[in-house]
């Protein structure tokens, strides 16, 4: 990433943002929370992203250089911690779920004013707690740093339909399928179907937030069937994605 803008106090606010609005690559001294109570949030840095629909939040350490991309109408809550407070001892980025109490502490903790006192005191002591009881989910879609990896994942991001086999699709980039496999497993820590299944999941959090029916997410994701669609979304969200929050 380039022209990174750096500000040394993460900001703890609401944020709204349009559609397809960005937030250009940037870091802060201080840990944040990003969490997206409507709409879709995509963080990403040199890493891979990370996205988060209503029922989650992302972590970004202290220092991480990221950016931000809403999909669906975005209100975004931003928690800054000092660096020296990390509640959660963990130095990458990370989703979390986010249940009903700990949502509506964020959105709380958020609101103006923002001023400090002994009651806003009490209130962000219970949201640490909470955060520290947080399920981390594996909603993370590396990025590859092998060149042959990265033409095909490309591919297959500009099309989750593409349905070929990865020997099929060795035959495009000019590698066997059993190399690719060592490639997945040592350069992005998965399996050729665990990365394309993740990216398939992260598009259709996209689509859903645009208010894409579930059928058409379905297909343009490269699911057989809205039931094979809807069984995977819930096994990765604990919700189907009839019910999904839209933006």
């Amino acid at each position: 990433m380039t022209n990174i803008r750096h500000t040394s106090v993460a900001p703890t606010r609401t944020q709204r943002m349009a559609p397809g609005a960005a937030i250009d690559a940037h870091r802060h001294d201080d840990h944040q929370i990003v969490y997206a109570g409507r709409g879709v949030l995509a963080v990403t840095t040199d890493a891979g992203s990370w996205v988060a629909p209503a029922t989650r939040a992302i972590w970004i350490p202290a220092g991480t250089v990221h950016a931000h991309q809403a999909h669906g109408e975005l209100e975004l809550h931003l928690v800054g911690l000092p660096r020296t407070e990390n509640p959660l001892a963990l130095d990458t980025p990370t989703v979390l779920a986010v249940g009903p109490l700990l949502r509506e502490l964020i959105v709380a903790h958020t609101r103006p004013p923002g001023a400090d006192s002994p009651e806003r005191a009490r209130l962000r002591a219970v949201l640490l707690d909470q955060l520290r009881a947080s399920p981390q989910e594996p909603l993370h879609l590396p990025t590859p740093t092998v060149p042959l990896l990265r033409t095909l994942c490309d591919i297959l991001c500009a099309d989750p339909a593409d349905g070929r086999t990865l020997a099929e699709l060795g035959r495009e980039v000019g590698a066997s399928d059993r190399t690719l496999s060592r490639l997945f497993r040592s350069d992005l820590g998965m399996t050729f179907p665990q990365w394309r299944t993740q990216s398939r999941l992260h598009h259709a959090l996209v689509l859903l937030a645009c208010h894409t029916p579930v059928t058409a997410v379905a297909h343009l994701c490269g699911w057989s069937s809205a039931s094979a669609f809807i069984d995977v979304f819930r096994r990765a969200f604990g919700h189907t994605p009839g019910t999904h929050p839209r933006g």
